[in-house]
């Protein structure tokens, strides 16, 4: 890459190279195309997570495409990412709220403390690496030790030895199984609404597994489309339940200033919402790694303006109105089949964001998708947060025949399911929060007769 702070794109024509390295790109009306593929990419996710938290979704869009352009800017556009909703904020934000999963969140301020609260938590996680790399990068010539070799031992390690795979895919799972009860208990007042969400996780399933190609990647967004016509149908066309109303997106206008919401600091919510850093730190780290690997380069030396950037786009998002962001595994699956790796491109990708999210018509669009239909998608959702911390045990190969990693793993799920909430005062800590404190400390306390901790 250039010495620049920021890369100055060299061009290759299309079919040149066989990959497009970060510092490369393709000419303008390419990288144009691309950058809608990966806005396409993240759009379900993005827009259904601050749906399932009863946040402005036109908000949401608009501060992930500044996230996303805060995050190019912190690590010189070394780092290719597009920031989007998190979905580690789901199960703390509805607890915190009390919100039952039916439009504007009336405690959206308390949630947004939180979020607010957990971004600084998040930078001060990545000043630390970015310090630590500092002074071992002094000092590793000293000891004879390659720069990348010390960054990458230190920078990482630490806190993998922290965070081991057994903790994050427990709090993980946990936030998933967590929010079970949510859409099933409040998202579907009927007979004919609870039939809807099984057609709708139905649908989703047939798209995952029948589908192909881009409609495969998009299945959340795909499912939903789907079976909010056949809701339409059922409705609008043979009586059946409520029918859609049309009539706010027809008034919406194209375009407009969102509604701004204003943070309300309150110690019980920051306190429940702040460790979702745990979760942020886990997800960027795996994606700097898969990239790292994807590119052949070793992005190491960026983690801590990575932490850094993302913390400060979800405090600038948190402070707006909009949702705690993160890296999107979307957007790399979306690299990983187009071989296209370039930075170039997320920078078009955070502009379209930004004119999105002016759209007020846009935003009625997204309030106009029936309530069992969501129902149904957040069934599909939690479900799959709750797989993914499973998921990350198998990938990295966790030993459950080792009596710590089984208490670990199973005191977690049980404290953050059965929602363990431990009183200290007027506060109270509630199951997410506990499990999670919980299972970084416990993993400390029984690590300490391991002789490599």
């Amino acid at each position: 890459m250039s010495d620049s702070y920021l890369p100055r794109w060299r061009e290759v024509a299309p079919g040149q190279a066989a990959v497009v390295a970060p510092d490369e790109r393709l000419p303008w009306l390419q990288t144009t195309a691309m950058g809608v593929q990966h806005v396409i990419a993240m759009f379900g996710a993005t827009v259904l997570a601050p749906v399932l938290m009863g946040f402005n979704p036109n908000i949401a869009i608009l501060m992930s495409g500044i996230g996303t352009l805060i995050f190019f800017l912190i690590t010189g556009g070394r780092v290719p990412s597009y920031l989007g909703s998190s979905f580690a904020f789901i199960g703390v934000v509805i607890a915190a709220t009390g919100y039952a999963g039916q439009g504007p969140n009336a405690n959206l301020g308390v949630a947004l403390g939180g979020i607010i609260a957990c971004g600084l938590v998040y930078v001060l996680i990545g000043v630390l690496v970015a310090l630590t790399n500092e002074r071992h990068h002094k000092s590793a010539p000293l000891r004879g030790m390659e720069v990348e070799e010390i960054e990458q031992d230190v920078a990482v390690h630490w806190i993998e030895r922290l965070m081991p795979p057994v903790v994050t895919g427990a709090v993980v799972a946990v936030i998933g199984l967590n929010l079970a009860g949510v859409p099933i208990k409040n998202m579907a007042p009927t007979g004919f609404d609870t039939w809807m969400q099984a057609l709708t996780f139905l649908c989703v399933g047939l798209i995952a597994v029948y589908s192909r190609g881009m409609v495969q990647r998009l299945l959340i967004l795909m499912g939903l489309i789907a079976a909010s016509l056949i809701y339409a149908l059922l409705t609008n066309g043979m009586g059946l339940g409520k029918p859609i109303d049309l009539g706010p997106l027809a008034s919406a206008p194209w375009f407009g200033l969102p509604q701004f919401a204003k943070p309300v600091f309150e110690a019980n919510a920051m306190l429940l919402i702040a460790p979702v850093a745990v979760i942020l730190v886990a997800e960027n780290l795996g994606h700097i790694k898969a990239v790292s690997a994807m590119t052949g380069r070793d992005l190491n030396p960026y983690l801590g303006r990575a932490f850094i950037g993302d913390g400060i786009a979800t405090m600038v998002s948190g402070a707006a109105g909009g949702t705690g962001v993160t890296t999107y595994a979307e957007n790399i699956g979306v690299m990983a089949a187009t071989k296209i790796y370039s930075t170039a491109i997320f920078v078009v990708a955070a502009l379209i964001a930004l004119l999105l999210g002016f759209s007020p018509k846009f935003g009625a669009l997204i309030q106009a998708i029936p309530l069992p239909v969501m129902g149904g998608v957040s069934i599909v959702v939690f479900g799959l947060i709750a797989v993914a911390g499973a998921k990350i045990w198998v990938d990295n190969r966790v030993d459950f025949s080792q009596n710590k990693n089984l208490i670990v793993a199973a005191i977690t799920l049980i404290l953050g399911t059965g929602d363990f909430t431990l009183k200290f005062g007027q506060f109270a800590l509630g199951g997410i929060g506990t499990a999670t404190f919980g299972a970084v400390l416990l993993y400390a306390l029984l690590n300490r007769s391991d002789p490599r901790a």
